[in-house]
């Protein structure tokens, strides 16, 4: 029950109050890149959160079975990324041949993945605080699924603004900005939950 209740808060606090995007400004290009339409937004979500979990996954394994049994664990940025590279052009092709239109609204952002430093940030991470494959997983679930909700409240948010007046200054990316900026402190309110 222990194991269970210790998940279940590693889940909710990587996911609200250690929110990759809110919290710790990682993967902010697609955060920001992405987040015009609910529908994009939510894709690009659930691209990440497939990415993260299995990168998590292969990541843990490789780091465990691998990098320290033969003491290299030096080379485990280099060995992550290759993992993270993989994933993505295996989910590239898969919304290339099953869900076009999304690929295609995606564009340079689903490639970006590749980049993304949350993705890197949460195997990197895991191999840090020494979670094992089953807790590595966890934190890269809650992780991504922080950013989906992220992701998806900002573009929300944006669909909404498209037909409010924002005075000139403010228009376009000083809006966004100021708009995530808001949405941080309103996340920092989660702090205290854990």
């Amino acid at each position: 029950m222990e194991n269970i209740k210790d998940m279940l808060l590693l889940l909710v606090g990587s996911s609200l109050v250690s929110n990759v995007v809110l919290s710790q400004f990682l993967g902010l290009c697609p955060f920001l890149g992405v987040s015009r339409k609910i529908k994009t937004a939510a894709g690009m979500g659930t691209a990440v959160i497939f990415v993260i979990t299995l990168a998590s996954a292969v990541a843990g394994l490789l780091y465990k079975f691998i990098l320290i049994p033969l003491n290299i664990t030096y080379l485990q940025t280099i060995v992550f990324i290759l993992v993270i590279a993989a994933l993505v052009q295996f989910v590239e092709m898969f919304l290339r041949k099953m869900i076009p239109s999304l690929y295609q609204a995606l564009g340079v952002y689903l490639p970006l993945i590749t980049t993304n430093c949350a993705v890197l940030g949460v195997a990197v991470s895991n191999a840090q605080k020494n979670y094992g494959v089953g807790k590595g997983i966890i934190n890269g679930i809650g992780t991504a699924v922080g950013f989906t909700v992220a992701i998806v409240i900002l573009a929300g948010i944006r669909e909404k603004m498209e037909y409010t007046k924002v005075p000139g200054p403010f228009k376009g990316m000083p809006i966004v900005l100021l708009t995530a900026g808001l949405m941080a402190i309103a996340f920092w309110g989660f702090s205290g939950l854990l």
